[in-house]
């Protein structure tokens, strides 16, 4: 079997160079073909001493990449000599290197945190590789200390520490600390010590050879057991919205790690994230900021309720929600998914009604075409039959209003004509009944799971005014639409609407950890304040809720939006993304493409004169998103819609290469 080895060091001068050659001498002296690589050498040349003394002469570009010429730290060294940083010019060497050795052993710069660029680390490039790791330490007086913390940062990467390298850089003698430390960081690390390399003075073969260091070279092969993955995938787990049938009978797609817009599976292959891991990331993965804040909670308090306690991730979070949401919110209750911010919305609403002393209103009234989630609640407001039809008996009844497709208007009509048609439907049955009618919940400007049906500008104010005229409470699920998708923070704000109540979810923590929040005016929280024994509390609540590290990542999702300027960078992206989707037009199977923001839907047809539908058993978009995964990109279908949904941080060069391999990947399933 195939292995990497990251050998890094507890800081720089520990001797990386020379206990990567001894174990690469010692392994090929054992019979393995080995070979050796350093990635980014700043400064002398290591790399051609490691090359000479290990006796490979593999190309010099190959075994390091990056030759740069001053003594500093890699991410200064790559910017005074105005170099950009490329990992997949490291990826390709060290795959070339793999596919001719069976062991490579790659040396870092520095320690972990070394950087190559301001979010991008020695310990990315371990992960991004694919390897393991090896720690190089100093054996002497300190050793514990350095030695647990590049442990510990190690796995705070998710790297796995294969073991520890003592160096022994000069001749001092052993003392107490020299004798004593490699079982106490053994056994406080939970790490195995692989041994000590003598001094040497000289980095020769024949010299490692003659010293013959005793590394335990077995520890550091051994291979531990490890059930496959899929195997225990397809075992045990039930997955969402797929027929299991066909899960079980394919082999299954396992992401290991991610960087960035990219995913990459167990086998290292690397796939551009173009739903953002079902629409949540927002920055990219793996943003060290996020990570950073979720590591500090953690080391305070992971979890404690929010029934009768307060905490104060939850409470600054609250803060800066209402402070970037719509103009009128005032409070903000938590829960865990777009669902349950959606079930809290509807039973607050309800019982809004009836502890102001209005009883008959109890009607919710939503839109066909609609999407809410996944609960019995809000499957109750949803008007995707697909989805919803097989629990149409455990739901409560609800009232369903016409609207548009954005595609396909009944005979007779046309758009945008038709929404505005729906729209004066709505203000009828407003009209009619609005004393029993308690709140209208929409989708605010995108019907997301229906096939990102979008709406034409004004159709939102609209409908806000008439709820505010026949009062009636709007509710506002922005839970697909909110923290940039649509270009602004909130869908609702582009038509300067202030719902009564606000369902986020989703964006809110960047992609990291489940969490919602439910935002209401002051109207509505004034609605349940009662005395004790009146019993008009809000009986609701989830034993998560307001966790506090899902409200430190998402408290660092919203200071990078702020600090980074996100929704600014996002225009011209938008703009660029708009430009892309016209040439999908030239496609004849492309019926029509709806695009608002970074939500875009591509909708397939058999038929582009008539608007024929390919049939639902041809799998039209599952086939496409399949294709796409051949070139490394990852969709996901909406029926016969390919959604195009990628982080809001996507460079203008992955939004091309996204545009391309979907371009390609429906020509070659729909090609005559």
């Amino acid at each position: 079997m195939k292995k990497i080895f990251f050998v890094t060091g507890t800081d720089t001068g520990v001797g990386k160079t020379y206990v990567t050659a001894v174990l690469a001498v010692l392994l090929k002296a054992s019979g393995r073909r080995v070979g050796v690589m350093k990635p980014i050498q700043c400064g002398g040349d290591d790399a051609g001493r490691l090359a000479e003394a290990v006796g490979v002469n593999d190309d010099p570009e190959v075994i390091c990449p990056y030759a740069l010429a001053e003594p500093v730290s890699p991410h200064l060294a790559l910017a005074r000599q105005k170099i950009k940083f490329d990992l997949s010019k490291i990826q390709k060497a060290c795959q070339i290197l793999q596919e001719k050795y069976e062991i490579v052993l790659v040396e870092g710069a520095g320690g972990l945190l070394a950087p190559l660029q301001d979010n991008y680390f020695m310990a990315d490039l371990a992960r991004d590789l694919g390897s393991e790791v090896i720690v190089v330490s100093r054996p002497g007086l300190g050793t514990i200390n350095h030695t647990l913390l590049t442990v510990s940062q190690a796995r705070s990467f998710g790297l796995t520490v294969r073991g520890v390298v003592f160096n022994a850089a000069d001749r001092q003698k052993k003392g107490l600390p020299e004798k004593t430390n490699a079982e106490a960081v053994a056994r406080m690390g939970r790490v195995a010590v692989l041994g000590t390399v003598p001094y040497l003075p000289r980095l020769k073969r024949g010299d490692i050879l003659r010293k013959r260091p005793a590394l335990n070279l077995t520890t550091l092969l051994r291979t531990p057991f490890r059930r496959s993955a899929a195997g225990l995938d397809k075992k045990f787990v039930w997955h969402p919205f797929t027929q299991m049938r066909d899960w079980l009978e394919d082999e299954p797609l396992m992401i290991a790690s991610a960087q960035g817009s990219y995913l990459y599976d167990v086998q290292g292959r690397r796939y551009l994230d173009g739903v953002s891991s079902l629409w949540v990331n927002v920055h990219g993965h793996r943003r060290p900021e996020i990570d950073a804040a979720v590591g500090e909670q953690l080391r305070r308090v992971a979890h404690s309720t929010l029934l009768g306690l307060g905490n104060i991730p939850a409470a600054k979070l609250a803060a800066e929600l209402i402070k970037i949401a719509p103009a009128g919110l005032a409070k903000v209750f938590y829960s865990d998914s777009g669902s349950t911010a959606v079930e809290v919305a509807l039973k607050m609403a309800y019982q809004y009604w009836q502890n102001i002393g209005h009883p008959k209103k109890r009607q919710i009234v939503h839109l066909a075409n609609s999407y809410h989630g996944d609960t019995l609640g809000s499957v109750s407001v949803g008007g995707i039959d697909l989805f919803h039809r097989v629990y149409r008996e455990l739901v409560f009844p609800t009232r369903q209003l016409d609207f548009g497709d954005g595609y396909r208007a009944p005979r007779g009509k046309k758009y945008p004509d038709y929404f505005w048609e729906c729209v004066d439907g709505t203000e009828a049955v407003f009209r009619r009944d609005h004393g029993r009618i308690a709140a209208l919940i929409v989708e605010p400007l995108v019907q997301g799971a229906a096939g990102m049906i979008v709406w034409p500008p004004g159709v939102l104010r609209r409908l806000a005014g008439l709820c505010a005229k026949y009062g009636v409470l709007l509710i506002a699920d922005e839970v697909a639409t909110g923290f940039g998708r649509t270009g602004t923070m909130f869908a609702c704000q582009q038509e300067k609407v202030t719902p009564d109540i606000l369902c986020l979810a989703k964006g809110i923590t960047g992609g990291y950890l489940p969490l919602a929040a439910t935002l209401t005016t002051q109207k509505i929280f004034d609605g349940f304040l009662f005395d004790y024994q009146a019993q008009k509390t809000f009986f609701h609540g989830h034993t998560y809720t307001g966790n506090p590290l899902a409200c430190a990542a998402a408290l660092a999702n919203l200071k990078i939006f702020k600090e980074e300027k996100t929704l600014a960078k996002l225009q011209p992206k938008i703009r660029f993304l708009t430009r892309g989707l016209r040439a999908f037009m030239a496609l004849q199977h492309v019926g029509h493409i709806r695009q608002r923001g970074f939500m875009a839907g591509i909708e397939l047809v058999e038929n582009r004169e008539t608007k024929k539908p390919f049939a639902w058993e041809r799998r039209v978009g599952v086939a496409v998103c399949r294709r796409a995964r051949e070139r490394g990109v990852i969709l996901r279908p909406l029926g016969n819609v390919i959604v195009l949904l990628p982080p809001l941080t996507i460079s203008q060069d992955e939004l091309r290469e996204l545009l391309e391999v979907t371009y390609w990947a429906i020509e070659q399933v729909v090609i005559e």
